[in-house]
């Protein structure tokens, strides 16, 4: 019949899914490593002295910069074999490892960006309670900065999570063609 199209098979579906899913995790961390590695804010103290503080300051926002490059370095490779499944309908590792990477990959990934943007959150509220309380400079922009990139981080630990979904449906589906095949 003219005009009348095939719809796209599920598993072409599921695999242009990850594949967004994975564009979208690599944007987010882009900008949040971004926003977290030029976060640096000085004040003008009474007696005249300037302080100033950075990202490498506070340990937390070390762990919270980890936490991003480790997931993105994940995310990019993950993407490569996304990108090279998706246009060639083929796995770049073939095998039950690479259905296994993909799983526990996403999982372990999954939980450092929300350990990440955790520590990210609960340093940032603390730490500028403190400066705010007791010092009594706000540094409202340095501290604004580091919890845009923490919700940015958490907004990338979110399509991971999802991603990782994605991936345990195909652990099954690739141990019940095994088992048919045998």
């Amino acid at each position: 019949m003219e005009g009348s199209s095939v719809p796209p098979s599920s598993s072409t579906v599921s695999r242009t899914a990850l594949l967004v899913l994975r564009v979208l995790t690599f944007v987010f961390l882009l900008i949040a490593l971004i926003l977290i590695s030029i976060d640096k804010e000085s004040e003008v103290l009474e007696n005249g002295d300037r302080l100033k503080i950075k990202f490498t300051d506070l340990q937390t926002y070390r762990y919270v910069i980890a936490s991003i490059v480790i997931g993105f370095a994940y995310n990019l490779f993950q993407m490569v074999l996304s990108i090279f499944n998706v246009v060639s309908g083929k796995r770049l590792i073939n095998g039950d490892f690479s259905y296994q990477l993909d799983f526990f990959g996403d999982k372990i990934i999954s939980y450092i960006l929300a350990t990440g943007a955790a520590a990210g959150f609960g340093a940032t509220l603390d730490v500028h309670s403190a400066f705010s309380d007791f010092i009594g400079l706000p540094f409202d922009r340095f501290f604004n900065n580091a919890k845009a990139s923490a919700s940015l981080l958490f907004a990338a630990f979110l399509f991971t999570a999802v991603a990782s979904v994605y991936t345990s449906y195909a652990l099954p589906k690739k141990a019940s063609l095994d088992s048919s095949t045998s």
